[in-house]
């Protein structure tokens, strides 16, 4: 079991990036407030030693994820994610908005755990990290990415050509 200095560590260190992985996974900020906060209850509950703290909360969040979407639809509310920026001009608030879209829509059209890795990976993940997470051996990793990454781009390019008018 976790002591309370480790668990309010882990807590302090690791939230705000779990929110934002959770977030581009499901698209929907309240969801991913309650993934997080589910994950860091299991976290203070685990009897077990948890070695690598990070990893395993990225998995747990992964795997509730993925029930949420077997037990039910996906709600989608187009909510932006949490900013500190400065406040842009209204044609780059469009412009951003717009490659944020197109990119999220390029990321719905490949699969789940391609999707994951990449996130993953954008989110600073080892591969031995990105294994554990979504349950795949270490030397998979590279090429995983690499396929994630070729398909993405194929749905990335579709995107910017259906979007041309």
């Amino acid at each position: 079991m976790i002591d309370s200095n480790d668990w309010e560590a882990a807590y302090a260190a690791h939230r705000t990036e779990l929110l934002r992985y959770v977030h581009r996974l499901t698209r929907d900020v309240h969801l991913a407030e309650d993934v997080v906060q589910d994950a860091f209850l299991r976290l203070w509950r685990e009897e077990r030693q948890v070695e690598n703290p990070r990893s395993w909360l990225y998995r747990v969040c992964t795997n509730l994820v993925r029930d949420h979407v077997r037990r039910a639809a996906t709600r989608e509310r187009r909510a932006p994610p949490p900013s500190d920026e400065v406040a842009e001009s209204p044609d780059e608030v469009l412009e951003r908005a717009e490659a944020v879209r197109t990119v999220r829509l390029a990321l719905s059209r490949i699969g789940a755990r391609d999707r994951e890795a990449l996130l993953l990976r954008e989110a600073g993940f080892k591969y031995a990290e990105i294994a554990d997470v979504i349950d795949v051996r270490t030397v998979i990793v590279p090429t995983l990415i690499a396929r994630a990454l070729k398909r993405f781009h194929k749905a990335y390019l579709q995107e910017t050509s259906d979007a041309a008018p």
